[in-house]
């Protein structure tokens, strides 16, 4: 179901390049990072956790949610958005081991059982997954990072009563679709609102959209797309209603391109995954300057190994989350390397899964139980949409719900507490900029809220 929203922009709270956002208040529509929903620049050479030793805590087959806090996972191990699974899968993994090594829930155990969502372009994958967790009672399934994917499967889970929370969704079609259905990372009014404040901040008036026909990258565009025109812009090309975007999985893009440019716009929008390694090398060739163009999270990476350096050098785009510390960083990276034998590269939706699979955590000890029932009855109270006494850590948590005291568990995502539609009503959102070796490197970092 689709609602609309207002983001409220707060504050800048870094920057390290000349940016300068409006950051008066503008209406957008639905919206959320979606589906793929996608990357921050990380590095694997953040120093190591000094001392700390950690558990990878697969799940066994008798381990249910009728003993065990027995975590799902439904995140991309394949398919277009594969480079978000080892953050994601990181978070979860970590804050499973962070969970046991404070004593479990109420003594009981947690695990994790990754599964693969693939992608929208092979729903098959995903909905395979989706039933073969239904199968093993889980407590919560994190995931899934598309969407699109999301949208073919949170009917399995709701139907079965089983809480999904996705640390990626920001489609605004999934804001308070069923009681069961949480996520971790803002929907795209919020995303939609800085991108195209961005925009219009830089000076451009006329926009073109490439952008891909799936859930993700139409209801950004519509979020971005109203942004800019209420900043008294126009979108020349691909915008809401006009019948221009490409199907998901395209190849060749001449075509496209090719009409984009004829209709003379001051800047470019690229709304996909995957594809966009086609669509750049497309602009460059027909000598787009690509200083002037836009990503957003599902392709703001990096692309140092795709592209002739220089490529993309002045681009920017925007990834929904705060910028996790260095400390959280080496603490993920640790974790992967002890459970998969190679550091990370990413660090994109590594903070919303963590925080998501320890918000499961919570509700369950505040519910003193860990079927997903009462992990739903939970989840909003302890995000603290009962206004509760801030902590920052599973086990500062657990200590004051033993009290008798609510909580509003504050993680590395940043995350305000859970609102009416199971959104965050509040976030960050990174603004990134690309180098000359086609990285892109955080420049600043804006906060928004969201109002139903």
């Amino acid at each position: 179901m689709n609602r609309t929203s207002t983001a409220s922009w707060l504050k800048v709270m870094a920057g390290t390049a000349a940016l300068t956002l409006s950051l008066a208040a503008c209406g957008s529509s639905d919206s959320d990072n979606e589906a793929a929903d996608e990357p921050s620049e990380g590095s694997s050479e953040s120093a190591p956790a000094a001392d700390e030793t950690f558990t990878n805590d697969v799940c066994t087959q008798a381990q249910t949610s009728a003993d065990t806090l027995r975590v799902g996972g439904i995140l991309p191990l394949t398919g277009n958005l594969a480079f978000l699974g080892p953050p994601e899968i990181a978070g979860v993994g970590l804050a499973v081991s962070d969970i046991n090594a404070a004593g479990g829930v109420g003594g009981a155990d947690a695990c994790h059982d990754i599964r693969d969502s693939g992608d929208a372009t092979d729903a098959s994958v995903g909905n395979a997954s989706a039933a073969q967790l239904v199968q093993s009672q889980p407590s919560a399934v994190i995931g899934a990072a598309s969407s699109s994917v999301t949208l073919n499967v949170v009917d399995t889970f709701a139907d079965n009563q089983i809480v999904q929370i996705s640390p990626a969704n920001t489609a605004v079609d999934l804001s308070g679709y069923s009681d069961f259905y949480f996520r971790t990372a803002p929907p795209d009014g919020i995303q939609g609102n800085a991108l195209g404040t961005l925009i219009s901040s830089d000076g451009f008036q006329n926009v073109a959209f490439l952008v891909f026909n799936d859930a993700y990258g139409t209801g950004l565009r519509n979020a971005v797309q109203e942004t800019i025109e209420a900043a008294g812009g126009t979108v020349t090309y691909g915008g809401q209603g006009e019948g221009e975007e490409f199907p998901p999985g395209q190849t060749s893009f001449s075509a496209e391109v090719t009409a984009a440019l004829n209709t003379n716009p001051d800047a470019i929008v690229v709304l996909a995954f995957d594809e966009t390694k086609a669509i750049v090398p497309e602009l460059a060739a027909q000598g787009w300057d690509m200083s002037k163009v836009y990503l957003s999270d599902g392709n703001t990476a990096d692309y140092s190994a795709d592209f002739e350096p220089g490529t993309l050098e002045g681009a920017k785009g925007t990834i929904p989350g705060a910028d996790a510390s260095d400390e959280f960083k080496a603490r993920l990276n640790a974790w992967y390397e002890s459970a998969e034998g190679e550091g990370l590269s990413d660090y994109a939706y590594a903070a919303e899964s963590y925080d998501a699979t320890i918000l499961a955590a919570l509700a369950a000890v505040k519910g003193g139980a860990t079927d997903p029932v009462t992990i739903q009855e939970n989840f909003a109270a302890v995000s603290g949409a009962t206004d509760g006494e801030e902590c920052t850590s599973f086990e500062a948590c657990v200590t004051l719900l033993e009290d008798g005291s609510e909580i509003r568990y504050t993680g590395p995502s940043g995350i305000g507490p859970i609102n009416d539609l199971n959104d965050p009503s509040s976030a960050f959102v990174g603004i990134y900029q690309f180098n000359a070796e086609n990285k892109n490197e955080l420049v600043a970092t804006v906060e928004g809220s969201s109002e139903q």
